[in-house]
């Protein structure tokens, strides 16, 4: 398995009181998280929760459309796929996919509009990567940095002395339960207390034991990744979605304001909860492909997103597999991946991105994702013999 907030989790989310944080900027067309799922319709409809807003700029990047589309056909599992069955059969509310800077196949579901929002999940993770690189790029970061330089309302815990690279490569050794039913898990604790009003940073993190020694092994831990996003913030001295705004979303030239959801205090959940357009993410997809450069400005440090996208720390699939720095890593490709059925997988060599948005009935399901790799490889076929 991947990775997973189960229906518990989103009920939860779903009955919570509105939360108190007050953010920059409200969104104008804010989400709703529906009782078993990650947002309802195009996650533009009304939301007790917060966010920050992450302006674009005044002009956006375009994505021109190659002259030919592809239009994937597939056998899988004794059946014959299409887009549309595809589509169909797994709730995909769209999918964009770009080979050299060209849209070689667009498409919607469920009445979603190429203006609609789509809530990240996970996909979030790697966008805090690229933003954890700016940081650095910028000297306001160091993957030796330790936690508590940052946060140091965690000096005396078990996150003191854990860097910031053991962060990303989610190493940090202390014992975290991610799960979802019944809850009584870690996991649900961080969400009651961020949901209920209270410090999750002091109320739970900074209570959790040591279980290995920091490095020694990946376990994965959505909480820890919100940690991260709070030292990015602290480090650069402004809010992370204000960080991502004057780094990336402005100056690449994204399509729409993003927003970002917070936590009582305000700070972003890093881990997750940032909604975009569809070509947004195919857009950011873009940027990792063009190595973080805008207009010739590298908004990384060199070799960053090489070494942030290649394996880090065994994650227990086999190599050449494994996890970068908040990114999930493949043979040939490396993909931001989120529950109910979030990706952007890039493949350098072919120069491609493929987005696709959906709405699985479970959040993290080995035959779904199954299948989403079966219609990736489809589309990879297809993509191969574009002219």
């Amino acid at each position: 398995m991947r990775r997973t907030v189960l229906p518990s989790i989103a009920a939860l989310l779903a009955v919570a009181a509105p939360m108190t944080a007050q953010p920059s900027r409200q969104a104008s067309a804010p989400v709703a998280w529906a009782p078993d799922g990650p947002m309802d319709g195009g996650n533009d409809t009304a939301t007790p929760f917060k966010v920050r807003i992450v302006p674009r700029g005044p002009v956006a990047r375009g994505l021109p459309i190659a002259a030919r589309q592809i239009a994937p056909a597939y056998d899988w599992q004794g059946k014959r796929w299409t887009l549309d069955s595809y589509m169909a059969a797994y709730n995909v509310s769209g999918v964009m996919v770009v080979k050299d800077g060209e849209i070689i196949l667009e498409r919607y579901a469920g009445g979603r509009q190429p203006t609609d929002r789509w809530v990240s999940q996970s996909v979030a993770k790697s966008v805090t990567s690229l933003l954890a690189g700016a940081a650095i790029r910028d000297g306001r970061l160091r993957l030796s940095d330790r936690v508590e330089r940052f946060v140091p309302e965690l000096k005396g815990s078990a996150y003191e002395g854990v860097t910031v690279r053991q962060l990303l490569t989610m190493s940090s050794g202390v014992k975290w339960e991610e799960g979802y039913v019944g809850g009584s898990s870690d996991l649900f604790r961080w969400y009651r207390a961020a949901l209920g009003g209270s410090d999750p940073l002091t109320d739970v993190m900074a209570k959790l034991p040591r279980e290995r020694p920091p490095g020694a092994a990946f376990h994965y831990n959505t909480a820890e990744t919100h940690l991260a996003g709070l030292v990015i913030a602290r480090a650069v001295g402004e809010p992370l979605a204000d960080y991502l705004s004057r780094k990336i979303w402005r100056p690449y030239g994204m399509a729409r304001d993003a927003a970002w959801r917070v936590d009582p205090q305000g700070r972003e959940l890093a881990g997750c909860c940032l909604l975009m357009t569809l070509g947004d993410y195919a857009r950011l997809g873009q940027f990792v492909l063009d190595d973080g450069v805008i207009d010739g400005r590298r908004v990384v440090p060199p070799g960053w997103i090489a070494e942030s996208t290649s394996r880090q720390i065994d994650n227990g699939r086999p190599a050449p597999a494994g996890y970068g720095y908040f990114w999930w890593i493949g043979p040939e490709a490396f993909e931001a991946s989120g529950i109910y059925g979030q990706s952007i997988l890039i493949v350098p060599k072919e120069r491609l991105v493929i987005a696709v948005n959906s709405q699985w009935p479970k959040p993290d399901d080995k035959a779904l994702f199954d299948a989403l790799s079966a219609f990736q490889r489809a589309v990879r076929t297809a993509a191969a013999a574009h002219r």
